[in-house]
Formats: C-alpha cells, sequence, structure tokens
C-alpha cells in the first residue's frame, strides 16, 4: 500500500521556526514530526509514501528522504512551483497513487494509531474515501465534518448536499482514498480535497464515508499547541505504542527527577523537577532549574541559574545564566511565546 504526507505547507503561525523547517521537518522531541508519521503509516501496512513540497522544498526532501531510509520505506517526492492546496497536492501524485487504495496523511499532526482497522473498513465498503474522524476537541473551532445515520459524510465546513439529522464531527487529518478520487478532481489549479474536491463527488453520487478512531491527536500547527503537545507526551498522556522504536521516549535513560535523557546529556547538578526531556548533546549547568513539560533538543545548553518551565527549546540554543523561559518555545535568538491557555 502507498500513502501520501502533505508537506507543501507555508507554516507561518510558527514563523520564525518554519523558515528553517517546513513543518513536517520540525524537530519535536529529538526527532523530525515525519518520523512519527512514518511509523504510524508503516504500521498500517505502508510500503511506499509520497511526498508534495513548496516551502523549502530542498530541506523538506533532504530530511525526507533521511527518514524514509531509515523506515526503509521508498519515497516519491514532487515539488510544487505553485502551492496547490490539498486536493491539487493529491492530484500531482496521481500516477504514483494510481494503482490501489492510499492513505493520505497531514503533515503537522501527532496521531499515534493503529490505521489498518480504517484501511479494512474502507475497503469492504467500497467507498470513494474514508475520513478519519474524533469528537470535536472541547474549546476548538474546526471546522466539522457532518455525517448521517448510516455513517456517510454529507456536509464538510458547510460544503455538500447536506441532509436531515447529521451529527457533527473533527477530521484528523486521516484519510483513505479509492484512486477514483481523482475523476472528480479538477485538471489544473489549487482546490481543497475537503471543501471542493469531496463536494463535488458527494453530489453527483458518490459515496464518502466517515470511520472514528480514538486516540490522542494534536494539531502542532501554532506556538501553544506545539508546546501543549510537548505536555501532552511527556505528562504520559499520549499511547505511543503505535510509534513502536520511533517513539520520542525510545533509547532514552530516565534522568533526574521525572526526566529522559540522552545517554550522551549531560544534567550536571541542576535542580530536575519534570516532567521533561533532555536530547542528544545537551548540558545543563548546576545551579539550573528544569520544572515541568521541558523538552531540550540536540546541543541546547543551558546555563547557571536559567531556569525553565513549560518550554520547548530546539537544537543548538542557548540559554543564558539568569534567563527565565516559561510559555516559550526557543531557537537560537527567538523566544516565541506559547501561552498554554491559547491552545
Amino acid at each position: 500500500m502507498k500513502a501520501m504526507v502533505l508537506c507543501a505547507g507555508l507554516g507561518t503561525r510558527l514563523r520564525p521556526l518554519t523558515e528553517r523547517w517546513p513543518k513536517p521537518a520540525l524537530p519535536f522531541l529529538g526527532q523530525p514530526l515525519l518520523r512519527y508519521h512514518l511509523a504510524v503509516l508503516k504500521a498500517a501496512g505502508v510500503t511506499a509514501v509520497g511526498i508534495n513540497t513548496h516551502h523549502l522544498p530542498d530541506t523538506m526532501e533532504e530530511v525526507a528522504r533521511e527518514e524514509c531510509a531509515r523506515a526503509k520505506l521508498a519515497l516519491h517526492v514532487v515539488r510544487e512551483p505553485v502551492i496547490q492546496g490539498t486536493g491539487g497536492g493529491i492530484r500531482g501524485l496521481r500516477d504514483f497513487l494510481s494503482d490501489g487504495d492510499f492513505i493520505v496523511y497531514n503533515g503537522d499532526i501527532l496521531y499515534p494509531v493503529d490505521l489498518r482497522p480504517v484501511v479494512a473498513v474502507h475497503q469492504a465498503s467500497g467507498a470513494l474515501a474514508t475520513m478519519v474522524l474524533l469528537p470535536m476537541p472541547e474549546g476548538e473551532k474546526y471546522a466539522s465534518v457532518e455525517l448521517d445515520a448510516s455513517g456517510r459524510v454529507r456536509r464538510i465546513a458547510g460544503h455538500g448536499p447536506g441532509g436531515e439529522g447529521l451529527t457533527p464531527w473533527h477530521f484528523t487529518g486521516v484519510h483513505v482514498m479509492s484512486p477514483r478520487v481523482f475523476d472528480f478532481m479538477s485538471a489544473q489549479g489549487p482546490e481543497d480535497i475537503n471543501r471542493e474536491v469531496y463536494a463535488r463527488a458527494m453530489s453527483q453520487g458518490q459515496v464518502v464515508r466517515g470511520v472514528r478512531v480514538d486516540g490522542y491527536w494534536s494539531d502542532l500547527g501554532t506556538p501553544s499547541r506545539y508546546l501543549a503537545t510537548v505536555r501532552d507526551v511527556l505528562a504520559g498522556r499520549v499511547r505511543l505504542e503505535w510509534l513502536g522504536a520511533d517513539s520520542p521516549l525510545a533509547g532514552t535513560v530516565r534522568g533526574p527527577g521525572s526526566s529522559w535523557a540522552h545517554p550522551d546529556a549531560q544534567v550536571c547538578g541542576a535542580k530536575v523537577e519534570g516532567p521533561a526531556y533532555f536530547g542528544r548533546g545537551v548540558t545543563v549547568a548546576e545551579g539550573a532549574v528544569v520544572g515541568e513539560s521541558v523538552s531540550l533538543g540536540a546541543g541546547v545548553k543551558v546555563d547557571a541559574g536559567a531556569r525553565l518551565q513549560n518550554a520547548a527549546v530546539f537544537e543548538q540554543t542557548v540559554i543564558t545564566a539568569g534567563e527565565s523561559l516559561t510559555e516559550l518555545l526557543a531557537w537560537r535568538e527567538h523566544r516565541i511565546p506559547a501561552p498554554l491557555s491559547g491552545r
């Protein structure tokens, strides 16, 4: 089976981080976010992955090639000179994806679940596509996917044929598609898979189904959501078994306090409350204080007297003596507010 990971987005809400990394290549607890996507897809039976690139295409392709080689997955890359949206992005990989049902996976989520039952349900149903859904997250305003009593999608973000007695659901960013979906795409130009392609197909009598798959889900597209996801993983709120050896905590050792540390991380007498993550080559000086929900990426240096709480620090960043970080993302000289109340 093949899959596509959507990788072309600009990531404007995560700037300046996304001036260095496209969102699927962004480090998360020591590893590119894409690594977690590939682990879920490989567990579902995927053997080859396609990606589309636009923003920082060389960086995205380099990370994808390294990660696919690591996972022993074949890789196919299509570059978009002009960003094509989700529908146009999938259309760009038509030749690669047209030989059977395939999975499409958003590049900026964390969703470690078993997708094999979804694939089986999709293939048994004969549907054009099957959208993976969850109850709407409390307090969020994502556009809803509305189902009828039989589990058929009838409206997405207000688009589609509609009907009576529909129930709203949250779309996870994961779908399984039949190659027939390409018949309902425009020949060229940007378009949205949900609001345009699916709506067009449903209006012509095609069946798009929705299937609920419970599990931890997060969209890491804002600083607050990124930091909240770090907090949730470190607090044990995320079941990581479907990531296997690619779990962010695999290969770590238990460090001081409630922490996980790469074997060569040096936490030299610092006060560690945790939960915290110390990546490869991290050094934390005596007299520093590391509180709850702290992630330190590769090569980070924390000087004596620094204090961190609810913070994620990206690779090769120095936190200087006396500096205090709370509800922030830090990369080099940048300090990016990430209020957890604003998730």
